[in-house]
């Protein structure tokens, strides 16, 4: 145990390093293993599931004040080329409050080794036609990148291409295998406007996004169409409107929730 805890704690240091808060406080036992439990528990439901690929969401930051429950989400596929096989993880992290960001493919520990606001997680199992177009994507680094955009926004324009967030390139990844045809983030976000997707509408003050903007290098809002922007009103993509969006649009089935 004491070998298992420490390995975690190394891991936990090189994530937050490359991905973002680059805090350099250590993570306590108790919060490694809570992470090491979480992960453990999500695991076997994603054994039990029978899925080859998942979209996986954690509570890394407390947003109930803008009524949602999850912040950061990404792919969780099976991967074979292991025996046994494991899951991996494969998500956009910002580099430490900067203005950029880069995809990581890690391990379920490592997702939840961050110091998460809450202990518990959630998914969705994917359509299997989506499983099956979704998983030579993940796998392959250039594939992979195809609908990243370095630059990153906190709350980056749901239907803009100027920044990304996390969860933006997540939703626009998945609709560039739901649409072959859509081989641009614009192309991917007009398919996704024509299924139905609706980006959650943050209310934020004039002198919240003043603040935010003058305070954070990664949020910006000059994206945002002026009219919404001025009437303090912000589209970004969210966890929340993913996993109210994806079963509606027959893409998965409904969420399932994981507690340790």
């Amino acid at each position: 145990m004491r070998r298992l805890l420490a390995v975690a704690a190394l891991t936990l240091a090189t994530a937050a390093h490359a991905g973002r808060s680059c805090e350099e406080k250590p993570p306590t036992v108790r919060q490694i293993e809570q992470g090491l439990n979480l992960a453990q528990a999500t695991a076997r439901q994603l054994d039990a599931s029978g899925a080859q690929v998942v979209v996986l969401a954690r509570a890394g930051q407390d947003l109930s004040k803008y009524g949602l429950r999850w912040s950061h989400l990404g792919f969780v596929y099976k991967d074979a080329t292991q025996q046994p096989a494991v899951w991996r993880v494969m998500h956009k992290l910002n580099h430490c409050g900067t203005d950029h960001a880069a995809l990581y493919r890690q391990g379920l520990g490592e997702f939840f080794l961050d110091n998460p606001y809450r202990y518990d997680a959630a998914f969705v199992v994917l359509k299997p036609e989506l499983q099956q177009a979704l998983l030579p994507v993940l796998t392959d680094n250039a594939r992979v990148a195809a609908f990243n955009e370095r630059r990153y926004s906190m709350v980056a324009y749901a239907f803009g291409t100027k920044y990304q967030q996390s969860n933006q390139w997540v939703l626009e990844t998945l609709a560039g295998a739901a649409a072959p045809g859509a081989v641009s983030r614009r192309a991917a976000q007009d398919w996704l406007r024509s299924q139905g997707y609706q980006p959650t509408d943050l209310h934020l003050s004039t002198l919240t996004r003043l603040g935010g903007r003058m305070t954070q290098a990664n949020i910006a809002f000059d994206d945002h169409p002026s009219a919404r922007r001025f009437s303090s009103h912000i589209d970004t993509v969210t966890v929340d409107s993913m996993f109210a969006w994806l079963p509606r649009a027959n893409l998965s089935e409904p969420p399932q929730l994981v507690k340790q």
